[in-house]
């Protein structure tokens, strides 16, 4: 009777059973994917090449994660990983990073108009040394 609640209460069961597999094979990681899918080929091609389909898919195949589907977050879904004194640092640490980047960005801001205008100047030193030159040839 036991045996029967815990199955009835496993959230594998009510969802049917292929979502049971697949939440089977995501504990398993991408290697029971991959297996699957190489013995699909095998045995009958077209459900390994559905099984391919299905990994790309649903992001299976690209992610990184051992667990593929439903990997829970590092941080919390309002951004704070639960640790206070590690959220203040983060925080503190993001606000230094802004004002640097604030300031490397004025500071390309100023290099680009120096360079601007240095390179304006040398245009109007070209404009009017040409003006000059074509003052004195046509005096000659």
């Amino acid at each position: 009777m036991t045996t029967l609640a815990q199955e009835t209460s496993h959230p594998s069961a009510k969802d049917g059973w292929i979502a049971a597999c697949e939440n089977w094979m995501d504990r398993r990681g991408k290697g029971a994917w991959l297996a699957a899918m190489i013995l699909g080929f095998v045995f009958f091609w077209p459900l390994g090449l559905a099984l391919l389909f299905y990994m790309i898919w649903s992001n299976r195949m690209f992610s990184n994660t051992k667990t593929c589907s439903r990997a829970k977050s590092f941080y919390r879904r309002d951004g704070s990983s639960g640790n206070t004194a590690f959220d203040a640092y983060k925080a503190d640490t993001l606000r230094r990073l802004e004002e640097e980047q604030l300031q490397f960005e004025a500071f390309m801001n100023r290099l680009r108009a120096a360079k601007d205008q240095s390179e304006f100047d040398e245009f109007m030193k070209d404009r009017s040394r040409k003006t000059h030159d074509e003052a004195t040839q046509s005096e000659t």
